[in-house]
């Protein structure tokens, strides 16, 4: 596992070390080039940031009361477990989070939540410090216009396919999925990178030019 025992400390070494533009840039270097979620889902507030592995949500647009309301999203919910991320996608006719299932996510542990979609509740969930990524904040409920239709299966966002337990590292910069098969790789790789970055801007700081800086270290 390289500088980490289990889960826990590999995510608090993303969250202390590491940010989304060099996690990216090496898993363009390792061939995952369409990793990076569209450029709308940011988070509710720009200090904001998580590391965890996802819990995929598939969710539908419905257009009347259900026999069943929400669908599955309570199920979905009560089974999330310690840093895990909510990633829910599906469904644009309402918001897909809010104050009440940010409250159940943050009492099993999760890490966080990513929605492409919406969010709602929004000072009653940015009381409760629990990172939320989404597409924006639209109060239109769910309740008659959503349904979770399955969970821990392969979804897919914008240009990533994304299965259920893969990585999932957000900040201001966007949110990033990092697979299971690569992610060894790719965090020891970013870590290194993120320390090398440190000593280039030091050596321009104290007047290396950016074509000397490429040339020396092959960092920009």
């Amino acid at each position: 596992m390289g500088r980490w025992k289990n889960d826990a400390e590999l995510f608090e070494l993303m969250r202390e070390r590491l940010y989304t533009p060099v996690a990216g840039d090496i898993l363009d270097a390792m061939g995952y080039s369409r990793q990076f979620l569209p450029a709308y889902i940011m988070p509710l507030r720009d200090e904001m940031k998580l590391a965890g592995r996802a819990c995929t949500v598939l969710e539908q647009n419905v257009f009347e009361p259900q026999k069943k309301p929400f669908g599955l999203l309570t199920e979905a919910l009560d089974q999330l477990k310690r840093d895990e991320v909510y990633l829910a996608t599906g469904a644009a006719n309402s918001a897909l989070w809010g104050e009440l299932l940010t409250a159940t996510a943050k009492a099993r542990g999760a890490a966080g939540a990513v929605l492409d979609g919406y969010t709602r509740d929004t000072p009653q969930v940015l009381q409760q410090n629990f990172p939320v990524f989404a597409k924006g904040r639209w109060a239109q409920d769910s309740f008659i216009r959503t349904n979770v239709v399955d969970f821990r299966c392969r979804i897919e966002i914008g240009q990533v396919v994304i299965d259920d337990g893969d990585i999932v590292f957000g900040d201001m910069d966007g949110v990033l999925i990092i697979p299971r098969r690569a992610e060894a790789e790719c965090i020891e790789r970013a870590l290194e990178k993120a320390a090398g970055e440190k000593v280039v801007r030091k050596a321009i700081e104290e007047g290396m030019s950016a074509t000397e800086a490429f040339r020396k270290f092959g960092i920009l």
